[in-house]
């Protein structure tokens, strides 16, 4: 089972005379970072709100907004001239070079985040535990999001991994005539420069064993066989964060794959090489939004 840290959550509910909305949005990323926007009243429960959602995402860049409407009687509320301030520079000056009315300048301030909001409003203990199901609930529709995205990333980890072991499968049937067609080459070469009869043939033997012994894969293409049934069952662990585990695992099925071009010495071998590499780099992008 894999999850993806690609994803889209949202919850919407009542508590009180308030409604909450909460949009939570994941991308990949190497550790949790979290951009939180919610309303001015809501800062007191800044860390409990951000303990939640790290708790239960891991991974990811986390963009989370929480936006707020209210109904019923009207409350005290003070207005951040400061902020009103602000905006109001780069408004007027945009007024007057489109030249528009500035009339409507103030209306539109009031209408900008942050700009009024409720004098000494906060949720109390019992709105608090209803909104914290809501963050809940906003989180969990993300995370069946990323358990949809996982299970594509799985299908398509499991091809990769399945055509790279088609491939060695090649290269296994190919390393015996391998192996002749390299004795055979030396020989030819010795025969045409040297003469048939100018070298000690034993010598040649044990020097062509030598050699054919130093650039030998037979233990590359175990460990790969391995890494690669490793790979395999790693996806079908229940473990929800394995990201990291893969992609190491990837680093060393790379690591083969480059020593077996490397000590191949045969063409058709290594065009099976350059096969494995371009799956390794596809398997290498899909690792990287896998949770």
């Amino acid at each position: 089972m894999l999850k993806s840290m690609t994803g889209f959550g949202r919850a919407e509910k009542t508590v009180g005379d308030k409604t909450f909305m909460i949009d939570v949005k994941s991308l990949n990323g190497k550790q949790f970072e979290l951009m939180l926007k919610m309303p001015a009243f809501l800062k007191p429960f800044e860390f409990d709100i951000r303990k939640i959602i790290s708790k239960q995402l891991g991974r990811g860049s986390i963009d989370c907004t929480i936006s707020l409407k209210e109904s019923g009687a009207s409350k005290p509320v003070s207005i951040n001239t400061e902020l009103a301030k602000a905006y109001y520079k780069p408004i007027a000056a945009l007024s007057a070079e489109l030249n528009l009315d500035p009339s409507a300048v103030l209306s539109t301030l009031l209408k900008l985040p942050e700009v009024i909001t409720p004098t000494g409003e906060t949720l109390t203990a019992e709105e608090w535990k209803v909104f914290a199901a809501i963050i809940e609930e906003a989180i969990k529709d993300l995370n069946n999001h990323r358990l949809e995205e996982g299970k594509s990333l799985e299908a398509d980890l499991i091809l990769r991994i399945n055509n790279i072991r088609a491939q060695q499968e090649t290269i296994s049937a190919l390393e015996p005539q391998r192996k002749v067609k390299i004795k055979e080459g030396l020989i030819k070469l010795l025969e045409e420069n040297v003469g048939k009869e100018n070298y000690d043939s034993n010598r040649l033997e044990q020097e062509i064993i030598y050699y054919i012994e130093k650039i030998d894969i037979s233990e590359e293409q175990v460990r790969l066989k391995n890494h690669c049934d490793y790979f395999i069952a790693l996806l079908g662990e229940d473990s929800e964060e394995k990201g990291k585990k893969l992609s190491f695992l990837l680093q060393e099925i790379g690591r083969e794959i480059n020593t077996t071009g490397a000590k191949a010495y045969d063409a058709t071998i290594q065009k099976c090489v350059v096969m494995m590499k371009d799956e390794l780099e596809k398997a290498k992008e899909q690792v990287l939004n896998v949770l």
